[in-house]
């Protein structure tokens, strides 16, 4: 048991910094209705990655972080100048499109990489079994920021993801703030997908909000039952991974649909 708690310990936390900035922003996510822009922003600093590993540079090198995050803000601009007061296109399209280019464009990049195979990989599966100190206290400190920032400005960005038209009427810059909440939400993906991978990435910001919109209205409720929520499956999946010897990534992923399923189930609402 001993070798248990030493082992995964700072895998714990760094799930624990990760839910505790996903849920928020999964709120976000689902009610604006746009569930892929995780995908999409994750799959897109995985591009970045994949680029700067092309041009010689390490996947864990400053130049690859930045050239990640670099990406990423395009990618915010992007999402940002494409939502429109009347949609003819619903936006939820617009990124579905944005995440197969750059996960097709990803495979080509790395098919002229040696072990191409084992970085599209990671970039899907990360391996957080490996997360170090100084990777949990750097998330930490960048979640902390974006999560200050998001504090001030709550009422903004919860005006526009709840009630879009009411932003609009009270001539709220809706495009300008949409690109605050999707470049702060790159920043925060560029850090997390490199760790945890881009399937894990997006189960922290989805499994969390969905199972706490279930059982509240009330935000704040959200809010503290999504953490919770979080906390619990993130050690019950580490759990499996270690005694049953599965990869961390994968059974944390898998109890977090199995635990929406529960829940959903425990509500008396069909998940599936």
């Amino acid at each position: 048991m001993s070798d248990f708690f030493h082992m995964m310990t700072l895998p714990f936390l760094a799930c624990l910094v990760l839910t505790g900035m996903h849920a928020y922003l999964g709120l976000h996510v689902i009610e604006r209705q746009v569930i892929f822009v995780d995908l999409a922003l994750a799959q897109i600093a995985a591009l970045g990655a994949g680029v700067a590993l092309s041009f010689g540079f390490a996947m864990d090198s400053a130049e690859s972080y930045w050239l990640s995050l670099a990406f990423t803000l395009a990618g915010a601009a992007v999402f940002s100048l494409t939502r429109f007061k009347k949609q003819r296109i619903p936006h939820e399209a617009i990124i579905g499109i944005i995440y197969a280019v750059s996960a097709a464009f990803l495979l080509l990049v790395l098919s002229r990489v040696g072990e191409g195979d084992e970085h599209i990989r990671h970039a899907l599966v990360g391996n957080i079994l490996l997360v170090s100190r100084k990777d949990v206290l750097k998330m930490f400190f960048v979640y902390s920021l974006i999560g200050a920032f998001h504090y001030i400005f709550r009422e903004k960005f919860f005006l526009i993801s709840e009630n879009p038209e009411g932003a609009y009427q009270r001539k709220i810059n809706v495009r300008l703030w949409d690109f605050l909440f999707y470049a702060s939400f790159g920043f925060v993906v560029t850090s997390s997908v490199k760790i945890a991978g881009v399937f894990l990435v997006f189960s922290f910001l989805v499994v969390p909000a969905s199972a706490a919109i279930l059982f509240t209205q009330r935000r704040t409720a959200r809010l503290w039952l999504g953490w919770l929520v979080g906390l619990c499956v993130s050690a019950v999946g580490m759990a499996v991974s270690y005694f049953f010897d599965f990869p961390t990534g994968a059974s944390v992923v898998c109890s977090f649909g199995l635990a929406l399923c529960l829940l959903g189930a425990l509500k008396g609402t069909k998940i599936l």
